[in-house]
């Protein structure tokens, strides 16, 4: 089995570890940035997952990270502020991309074609080259109706969508950046049986506020008990989501590390908030293995977003720290 085709078949702890070694080793040897920088650090070849280095995400700002011998069949780039460099992503195969999102989605969130999708990203779609438009474009496609699609400033069409999808017997999903769901939410419109997810980010249209007070903001106002939230981003190809009670999940070939906030080569216990390390094998032709400016801790056998480094474009974590 090749080692892209090995990414997918990942379902305990060991067989991760073995498989992320030997993306590191491909990495290592076969992506120049990602090679420098361990060369740089005058690393040793790590024999444990906590002894890989995670390349610093701002890289994906002013380098182009992909692997020696690939051509990139699209290139993502985050949304950004007016002003602000935007990373770039070169990815080589869209079709492990779409297989990262498609089975996470199912698993975490449900299958597509039992649902209807509405999707209020309207920053995303106005500066486009977004990954994540890529991925809930695919979504909408996969349910095969009609009432699915993308929607900007609509609330009576998002509203007469939601009661025909219901009387269809569809579940409603929304996806929306949170400024986008905070104008919804103002409408004081009834979407009790949506499922709401939000992938984060003001971009500059409203006040910064942290993801607690967000989610009361929009419970109140669609009548829903719980807001999910993605966690993506431009720079990996897959995504981890929270349910009711705020903890994300990730699948099985994506996994988080805390690192200490000063000291980003140790790793902090369960409990604490410290840096976001991520570890996403579905980055195979770029880089798996990014420090992230994001603030969490691990609890239980999830993890909580506490907030940000700085003002880093990073999606499904647009947080000041509280």
């Amino acid at each position: 089995m090749e080692l892209r085709d090995s990414i997918f078949s990942v379902s305990n702890t060991p067989e991760f570890e073995q498989i992320a070694l030997q993306v590191f080793d491909f990495q290592s040897q076969n992506c120049a940035v990602y090679k420098d920088y361990i060369s740089r650090l005058n690393w040793p070849t790590p024999t444990c997952i906590k002894e890989i280095p995670f390349l610093p995400i701002d890289f994906f700002k002013s380098r182009t990270i992909i692997a020696e011998g690939k051509t990139p069949t699209i290139v993502f780039k985050s949304s950004g502020t007016t002003g602000q460099m935007r990373s770039q992503h070169f990815v080589t195969d869209t079709s492990i991309y779409e297989t990262s999102f498609q089975k996470a989605y199912t698993s975490m969130i449900g299958n597509p074609k039992n649902q209807v999708i509405l999707a209020l990203l309207p920053n995303y779609v106005e500066q486009g080259e977004s990954s994540l438009v890529y991925m809930v474009n695919d979504l909408v496609e996969a349910t095969n109706n009609s009432l699915s699609g993308f929607l900007l400033n609509s609330p009576a069409e998002i509203e007469q969508r939601y009661k025909q999808a219901l009387e269809n017997g569809k579940e409603v999903i929304i996806f929306g950046v949170s400024y986008a769901l905070l104008d919804l939410a103002e409408q004081n419109i009834n979407l009790s049986k949506a499922r709401i997810i939000e992938t984060g980010g003001m971009k500059g249209r409203r006040k910064e506020m942290s993801k607690q007070e967000l989610h009361e903001e929009l419970k109140r106002g669609l009548n829903v008990s719980y807001v999910s939230s993605e966690y993506g981003m431009t720079e990996l190809l897959s995504q981890g989501y929270s349910n009711a009670n705020g903890l994300f999940k990730t699948p099985f070939w994506m996994k988080v590390l805390i690192r200490e906030v000063n000291d980003p080569f140790h790793y902090i216990e369960h409990g604490k908030t410290g840096g976001i390390n991520v570890i996403d094998l579905a980055n195979i032709n770029s880089c798996s293995f990014i420090a992230t400016q994001d603030l969490g801790r691990i609890i239980d056998n999830g993890f909580e977003i506490m907030g940000r480094f700085d003002n880093s474009d990073i999606r499904g974590c647009n947080l000041l720290v509280e």
